[in-house]
C-alpha cells in the first residue's frame, strides 16, 4: 500500500514524527529521567502520555505509514482540546495559569492550531480511509467473511460429493472430480 503514498508525502510524515518526537521528548523526558518530582495524578498522566507519544513517534519516523494512528490521535486530541477546553475559556474571557512551563493558554492554543493544521496536511487521508476505515484490523475488507469458501471468493474445491447412482445402482455418496473451476 505504500505505493499509494508519494515519497514526498512519506518524507513529510517522517518530518512530522521527528518534530513531535523532538518537541515532546525534550519537554517530558528530562522531567522523567531526573526523577524526584511528585506530580499530581492528572499531570502525571499527561507527562506519561506525552513521553509515550514521543517515543512512538521515533518509530513513526522509521515506519511512517504503520504509525499513522499516532498522528491521527494527535490531531483528534488537539481538536477536542481546542473545542472543549480552549473555546469555552476564551469565550468566558478566562486566562487561567498554566502548570506547563511558562506558556500561556493563548500560546498553547496557537501551537495546537498550528500542529493540527500541519497534521491535516501531512496525513495521507485517502490512505487512512483505505487502510484503517475500509479494511478490518487484519487487513481484510470489512465486507468479506472471515472464512474463505468457494462461494465468497475462496479457492474452488477440487472434489465434491455426488449422490448420483454408481455402477452398482446404489445412491451412496461418491466423490467426483471437478474438471473446471466452479461447477
Amino acid at each position: 500500500m505504500s505505493e499509494q503514498v508519494s515519497p514526498a508525502r512519506l518524507n513529510l510524515l517522517r518530518g512530522a514524527y521527528l518534530l513531535t518526537f523532538a518537541f515532546l521528548g525534550f519537554q517530558v523526558w528530562p522531567k522523567i529521567i531526573s526523577g524526584g518530582q511528585a506530580w499530581e495524578p492528572l499531570e502525571g498522566v499527561a507527562v506519561s502520555f506525552y513521553a509515550a507519544l514521543s517515543a512512538l513517534c521515533l518509530l513513526g519516523a522509521r515506519n511512517p505509514l504503520a504509525m499513522l494512528p499516532l498522528l491521527v490521535l494527535q490531531l483528534f486530541y488537539k481538536v477536542v482540546w481546542l473545542v472543549a477546553v480552549w473555546l469555552p475559556l476564551r469565550s468566558a474571557g478566562a486566562e487561567p495559569e498554566m502548570g506547563i512551563g511558562q506558556i500561556s493558554l493563548s500560546a498553547l492554543a496557537g501551537l495546537f492550531i498550528v500542529v493540527a493544521v500541519a497534521d491535516l496536511v501531512a496525513i495521507p487521508w485517502p490512505y487512512v480511509v483505505t487502510r484503517f476505515v475500509r479494511t478490518g484490523g487484519d487487513g481484510s475488507t470489512t465486507s468479506t467473511p472471515t472464512t474463505a469458501t468457494p462461494w465468497n471468493g475462496g479457492p474452488p474445491s477440487t472434489t465434491r460429493p455426488s449422490t448420483s447412482p454408481t455402477a452398482t445402482g446404489s445412491t451412496a455418496p461418491a466423490t467426483a472430480k471437478v474438471v473446471s473451476g466452479r461447477s
